[in-house]
This record gives C-alpha cells, structure tokens and sequence, in this order.
C-alpha cells in the first residue's frame, strides 16, 4: 500500500513529464496527425532551402574532387583546415542522442521520452555529415576504401597506426549502434502508422519497417530487452566515440595538442554541444506543431541544466590547459596557449570563450532558464563557440609550429566556406524528411510515463481517458 501511495503521489502531476490533460489517444492522434495531414506550406519552403544547400555541398565535394584539396584554403603548416574542424564539430552534435537515449534511459530518466526520438535522429544525421569530411579530406577520394580493413587488388591493408582509421572505426561503429537503437525504438510507432494507414502503399510500406509487430506479451519482452541491450552498449560509446577522436590530437608531438585532458574535455564539449543543437530544433518544432503540452518548458529547462553543467566543465578544461602549459616547463606549449589568446587568432579564442564559458551562466536565473527566447539564443551561440573551440585547437597549434620560419596565417577560401554550408544542406533535409514521415516523439514511451499506465494511479481506469 505504501508504496502504490508514493507511486500516485509521483505522478500526480503529469505536467512534469509530459504536460496535463494528455490521454493514449490524444497522443496518438496528436503524433500521428503530423505525418497524416497536408503538409503545410512552411515545410516545403524549409525543404526548398534544405535542399538547395545541399546541392551546394555536392557542387563543392564535386569539383573538389575535380581540382583537388588545394582549392582549400590549406597551407604548409595548417594542412588540417576546416574539413577536420567541421568534422569533430559534427560528431559532437551527434553525443547529445546517444546521451538522451541510452544513459538516461539506463539512469530511468522518466522526462527523456518526449526528446529523444528526436535527439536520436540528429545524432544520425549529424553522424552523416561528419563522416564526409575526413572521406574528402584524403585527397585521392577514389581510394578512400582504403582504409576499411579489408585487402585490396595491391595487397595492401590499412595502417592501423593512423588516426584516421581510428576515426573510420570508431564513428561507424557509433553510427551503427545509434542506427539500431534508433530503429529498434521506432518499431511499436511503425507499427501504428501501419494500423492507421488508409493507402496501400503506406500500409505496405509501414508493415514491412514494423516487422511484424503485433504487441504480444512476447514481442513486448524481447522489444524491451533488446532495447535495453542496444541502450548497454551504447552507453560507452558515447565516451568512446569523441575520445578516439581527441586521441588523433593528443597522440602527436605538436604544442597545443600533446594532453592528456583532451578526451574528457572532448566528450564534455561533445554533450554540450549536442544538447545545444537538440534546445535549437526542439524549440523550432515544438511551436511549429504545436507540441508545448508535450514538450513541456521542465523538458528545455533539464536540458539547459545539463549545458549548464557541461559548459563549466568546458570552461574548467580551458583553465587547467593553461595550468599544464604553465606548470610544464615547456617554453613550447607555453608559447602557443599565450599565442591563442594574444596572438593572430585572438579574436576566434574569446569568441570561444564568450559563447562557451559566458553564455551557459546565464542559466543560473531560473527566469532565463525557462524562458523559450533566452535559451534558443544562447543555443545557437553555445554551438558557434564550439565550433570556434575546434578551430582554435587545429589552427593555433598549426599555424605555429616549432620553428617561426614554418610559420604561416590561415584564411578559409570560398570552397571551405560552401563545403561547411553545404553539410547544414544535408542535416536539415534529412531532418526535414524524419519529422513528415515518421514520428518525431515516441508515442511508445510517452504513453508509458503517462498516469494512465500506472496501475496504482487514479486516472488508469480506461487507456482513451
């Protein structure tokens, strides 16, 4: 009896999870009527802009391939430019998914179900964009297949030394987990767009991505089961993933690079970029459809609680950098840490630091937290800070190498520029396709944290109230 008594008390207040007066059936219609309705005139003009950035990526990546990466803006130190900054950027948009998805599912975190279809998607779309880069990066893009560890027509097997395969290994093992995690929590949602498909071919088609799922008591289990085996097995990737990728820094001899602190500082930076990106399309898709009593202000003031968490543990490595660099003795990293903050690039190192350390204090107010314009502004801002943080990494350590005559000023021509637009092209229109054709919240798991699947609640006497 307690502890049903503590059960109603918990949930009471369904406003803290997912907003009042929400019934199966209201959520249902709700999600589902997204995808069934016309779709508005709004969509199609973000689909037109989406896609025209897009084709711009593939004219840039085509006539890369026709000239060459000197078409770059990169020079004799700075041979890693914007295409390695774009793609650690992009791989760190995609933490914040994995994040939402498997280790606050593992921690039962109630309030993660209404984001993290949706934090899921960007993760693999995010993914998508980054693997571009260092594909394109290599130069001869012919032979990229190189680096997969299988032989070739010369006998010649990759160099498992290089970062780069590093890389290869490491994000698509993310993506394939992130991709299954993904599907795997979209089957019971398929499975009711199969239902209330009233054309054939979108019957067929939701009946065959459904697998044929009936919501047996069986199905039930082995659905949750192997949700909570993906959810294992992705959690260390979200630790793994961007600690590989700092690791192609931090193995070299060069200042500025050469630190331990780089793969827990990356994965900081990761999450907090990431759950940036999803407060940005979050606030944008909740008002455009209307989602407030789903997505409610307590799900995007968790969120700026988090970034307010990760940005002081971005802005704690900032300082205990220049504390090693100090503390080394070593005249080398001392010079590039004051160089980035005096030096040619000054203006990129208090950009990163304005948006990254300055911009997440704001979250201490609870007004400003649970204000809607405040947190889409300073999202937007923390992700162009981390962006400059990338290019503060790569191109201050470059330009500025051990010897002065080596020394060299880094400027990003209009191919480095149209390449980075380009990828935005690429995410937005794969995010625009998600959100009109499949459900963008998970009515499976909402429904789940609703009072109605709670036995011991009040309101649980029929699954339509």
């Amino acid at each position: 009896m307690a502890n049903g008594t503590e059960n109603i008390a918990e949930y009471s207040n369904p406003g803290q999870v997912t907003g009042d007066k929400l019934s199966f059936k209201s959520l249902t219609d709700k999600i589902s009527g997204i995808t069934e309705r016309k779709t508005p005139p709004v969509w199609f003009v973000a689909f037109g802009a989406a896609f025209s950035l897009l084709l711009v990526l593939l004219g840039s990546i085509g006539y890369l391939v026709w000239e060459g990466v000197g078409i770059w803006g990169l020079n004799n130190p700075v041979g890693w430019g914007w295409a390695i900054i774009n793609f650690v950027w992009w791989v760190g948009i995609g933490h914040a998914g994995t994040l939402i998805s498997a280790i606050l599912f593992l921690l039962r975190q109630r309030w993660r179900t209404s984001i993290n279809r949706f934090a899921e998607a960007m993760t693999l779309f995010a993914i998508m964009c980054a693997l571009i880069f260092p594909g394109i990066h290599v130069g001869r893009i012919w032979v990229a297949y190189w680096m997969a560890p299988i032989p070739n027509q010369m006998s010649m097997w990759p160099n498992f030394r290089s970062p780069l395969l590093w890389d290869v290994f490491a994000v698509s093992t993310y993506f394939t987990a992130s991709l299954l995690f993904w599907f795997t929590g979209l089957i019971p949602d398929l499975a009711t767009f199969r239902d209330r498909a009233k054309k054939k071919l979108k019957k067929l088609v939701f009946g065959i991505l459904s697998l044929g799922w009936r919501g047996g008591n069986r199905q039930w289990r082995h659905y949750e089961l192997a949700y909570l085996i993906l959810a294992g097995i992705s959690t260390p990737l979200v630790l793994s993933v961007h600690s590989v990728v700092s690791t192609d820094f931090a193995v070299s001899i060069l200042p500025g690079w050469h630190t331990t602190i780089f793969p827990p500082y990356f994965v900081a930076g990761a999450i907090f970029s990431g759950f940036a990106m999803v407060v940005t399309l979050t606030i944008i898709a909740r008002k455009i459809y209307s989602l407030e009593h789903i997505i409610t202000i307590d799900h995007l003031e968790k969120m700026n609680k988090i970034m307010l968490l990760t940005g002081m543990m971005v802005g704690y490595a900032y300082s205990i950098e220049f504390f090693i660099a100090w503390y080394s003795g070593n005249i080398y990293e001392q010079f590039v840490f004051l160089n980035r903050a005096f030096g040619n690039y000054a203006w990129a190192y208090w950009i990163m630091i304005s948006c990254n350390v300055l911009v997440p204090q704001i979250f201490w107010v609870k007004r400003w937290r649970r204000a809607v314009p405040v947190m889409f502004v300073a999202s937007i801002l923390i992700n162009v800070g981390m962006w400059f943080e990338r290019f503060v990494i790569v191109v201050t350590s470059l330009s500025r190498d051990f010897l002065p005559a080596n020394w060299d000023y880094y400027k990003p021509t209009f191919w480095d520029i149209s390449t980075f637009v380009g990828s935005f092209g690429l995410f937005f229109t794969l995010f625009l396709l998600f959100i009109r054709f499949l459900p963008m919240i998970s009515m499976t798991e909402v429904k789940a944290v609703l009072p109605q699947a709670d036995p011991h609640s009040r309101t649980s006497g029929g699954l339509d109230e």
